[in-house]
Formats: structure tokens, sequence, C-alpha cells
């Protein structure tokens, strides 16, 4: 798919927000180098637990933020047996190159396919999940789209269906720009390729990606089973300050329906 009228100045200036970061991993935590391109290479990093089976996470945070931020959260995972591999994009953090949302999805595949070697390598024989937050919900379902058999779930949290009324919400006008719906990410179609458990999390109160784009999400999403919580009270920023272990641990409740046999149940909504 062409993504070329997103790579737009005005628009990559409110999409991005990257910033460099030599933070050193902590404890626990090993820092991580990814090829993606001729001379362009993403920094990652992940927090393994103890667990040889434990459920390996793929994460695509969001647009301002790097994977250092997730220092603090990445041993809660680890508690509630999950690995989780945080991936900076082109220009965050230690990553070279310039982001645009051509680079962000065509980054997508080679992590991807970097991740499966460096999990085996590591001894990580447990599943292998793609997550995304609010931006990156775009690769993750870029990934989900491509229906690779190595993952095994998808998790969202705060994305959106539609790009364009997001643009408009951070003041640009689309329509002045030349671009409409199809032009953009197409993550309501993207999710309808994929049929392995999803799980949808989304906050009442958010401000920058509404509600109803979590609805369309699970809507559309060809997954056998699925789930869609709503995170009462909370906004954009802040489910996991909500809702404190409980996000971990519905995580890996869900979770657990990968090695499970799959059925179609009704969507719920948990308060």
């Amino acid at each position: 798919m062409d993504y070329s009228k997103l790579d737009q100045p005005e628009i990559l200036a409110v999409l991005f927000h990257p910033r460099p970061d030599d933070t050193p991993a902590p404890a626990g935590a090993e820092d991580v180098a990814i090829p993606v391109a001729d001379g362009v290479t993403l920094a990652g990093r992940c927090h393994l637990s103890d667990e040889a089976k434990a459920i390996n996470i793929l994460f695509f945070h969001g647009n301002g933020e790097v994977a250092s931020d997730y220092d603090d959260i990445g041993p809660r995972y680890n508690a509630h047996g999950m690995n989780l591999l945080v991936v900076d994009y082109r220009g965050y953090g230690r990553s070279t190159g310039r982001p645009t949302a051509t680079n962000l999805l065509a980054d997508a595949q080679p992590v991807l396919a970097w991740a499966k070697d460096w999990l085996a390598a590591k001894g990580c024989t447990g599943p292998l999940v793609v997550m995304g937050r609010s931006l990156g919900c775009a690769p993750a379902l870029e990934l989900a789209a491509g229906n690779d058999p190595a993952v095994a779930g998808l998790v969202i949290e705060s994305g959106f269906a539609f790009t364009v009324p997001v643009l408009e919400t951070m003041g640009l006008e689309p329509a002045a720009l030349g671009l409409n719906e199809g032009d953009c990410f197409r993550n309501q179609m993207k999710i309808a390729c994929f049929a392995r458990p999803t799980l949808i999390l989304h906050a009442q109160r958010d401000q920058l990606i509404s509600l109803d784009n979590a609805e369309t999400l699970q809507a559309q999403s060809a997954a056998r089973t699925k789930q869609f919580a709503i995170i009462p009270g909370a906004d954009h920023n802040n489910i996991i300050e909500r809702v404190g272990e409980m996000y971990f641990a519905e995580i890996r409740r869900f979770l657990n329906s990968l090695s499970r046999p799959q059925r179609r149940a009704k969507p719920g909504v948990r308060g």
C-alpha cells in the first residue's frame, strides 16, 4: 500500500515526536539493535522474565514515547509471566533514520523477523503477541494483516480505526492536504484480516482517540476469541495509573486463551 500522502511535512509534524535517549538499561533489561534497512537500525529494549515459556510481547509505543519510558513497566509484565520487547521508531532513542508513516509500516516486518530469531536464540519458547499503543497500533495492525503464523495474538491499547479524525483532533485539515481515509493507515480493514485472539483496551475518556474507534476495531475484528475492555474514568495517557496491576493481570488472563482451543465468543465490555 502507498502511504506517501501521510508523509507530508504538516502531517509528520503531528504524527511523530521523536527524541534522542541514551538512558542505560536497568538491571534485568537488555538493549538490542534491529537492522531494518540499509544503514538504518532501530533500538529496542527487552525485559525478560525468568519463565522460558513466558508470553512474548512485541510492543510498539506511542508517538511521544521511547523504549526507556517502559523501564518501570517492563518488570510488571515480567511479574505476570510476560516478556516485553519495546521497539523505538526511526529517529527515536538510539534509532537511526527519520520517522515517516511509510517507514513506520515498512519497518514492522523486519522487526518481527528479527524478534522471532532473537527470542528463539534466547530460549524464549512462549507464544509471540504483537501489541500497539496509540500510534503503535498502526505497525501492530500491519503485522496482524500480514498473518505471519508466528503471531499468536494481538493487543491494541488506545488504538484508532480511522486516521482522518485523529489528524483533525491534532489541528490539521486533511482535506486541504488532499488526504482522505483511503490514503491512510486503514486500520479498520487490517484488523478484519486477523482471526487469532485479540484484546482491545481503550480509555472511557480518551481525549485524542475517541472511544468509537475502539468500538469499530472490535466490530471489524475477525478474531474468533476477542475481548473489548473499556477503562472507566481513564484518558489517553493514564490507563495503567487508573487500574494498576489489574492492567497486567487482565492482559495475562486474556492471553491465556492462546493455549486453549479458540471459539467464537460474544464480545464483552469490562468495566
